[in-house]
């Protein structure tokens, strides 16, 4: 009986599981060629862009409706403000301004859309020195 009572347990458990994972799989998905970049050594006061491009996996349109930065030294500079059909591409444009900036950075930028999942971020590192010499 304790058997029978645990194999019953274990199935009600894969049971949800598996309508979780089938939920998920519903709806506008974002999935990244490049989520994450190295600029590599920069100077103080240089200015960066990276361009990430996404497609929408997903079987729904999807919507982006902000990118989001942690700090003013990391601006988004574009993503696209129509609806991304399902299989479509987009890119998102991040800038970085390395003024005041000294050591190694990691900035995580926020995408806010109606995708399902948890591919909604980017990131960048960049290891900034100190003013470039004078030449």
């Amino acid at each position: 009986m304790k058997k029978l009572s645990l194999l019953f347990v274990f199935f009600a458990i894969a049971g949800v599981a598996f309508a979780q994972d089938n939920a998920n799989a519903k709806g506008p998905v974002i999935t990244w060629e490049k989520s994450s970049y190295d600029f590599g050594d920069k100077y103080q006061g240089d200015k960066v862009e990276r361009t990430y491009v996404f497609t929408n996996a997903g079987n729904e349109p999807l919507i982006i409706t902000n990118v989001q930065v942690t700090c003013g030294c990391t601006t988004p500079k574009g993503w696209p403000k129509d609806p991304i059909a399902p299989g479509g591409k987009g890119e998102i444009t991040i800038g970085f301004n390395s003024t005041g900036k000294i050591g190694k950075q990691n900035k995580v930028v926020t995408i806010v859309s109606n995708a399902v999942g948890t591919a909604n971020t980017v990131s960048f590192t960049a290891n900034v020195l100190e003013k470039k010499p004078a030449q």
